[in-house]
């Protein structure tokens, strides 16, 4: 079984949304982890976007990378540019991929607006997501 960890600056939005959307793509097929370089909790509005596409996040934990460096991953994907600059090395054998998602967090305006920056990032990373595992997981199973 594959291990696979996203990791992102604080655990709270992006890596939350791609986790959802790795272990729904990839089902018994890996093993999903995230984490950030800090925790800041799971963002509320990442939890409700991901609902809205029939993904529940819900029960989502905000960790530190820390807690993940004795497990041998064969991914690491880096979903912001803050944490592939920051992100340790790990041992073993693990590919890292990186894809710098804007941070829906930070927009400010309208409840519109800030939904709209929520669900196109969302709607990037499952894309990202899907393929990755159709590229990377299901080859190989």
């Amino acid at each position: 079984m594959m291990n696979i960890l996203v990791l992102c600056t604080g655990n709270s939005c992006r890596s939350q949304m791609a986790e959802g959307y790795l272990k729904y793509f990839a089902k018994n097929d890996a093993t999903i982890y995230s984490a950030g370089v800090e925790t800041h909790g799971v963002n509320p509005r990442a939890i409700a976007i991901m609902k809205e596409d029939g993904i529940d996040i819900s029960n989502h934990t905000s960790n530190n990378l820390e807690e993940y460096l004795n497990i041998n991953f064969d991914y690491i994907l880096t979903v912001c540019d803050n944490a592939k600059e920051r992100c340790p090395f790990f041992p073993g054998k693990a590919e890292r991929l990186h894809y710098n998602f804007f941070d829906p967090s930070k927009v400010e305006g309208t409840e519109e607006e800030i939904h709209a920056a929520f669900t196109k990032t969302r709607n990037q990373i499952k894309e990202y997501c899907n393929e990755f595992v159709n590229n990377s997981i299901l080859k190989l199973t």
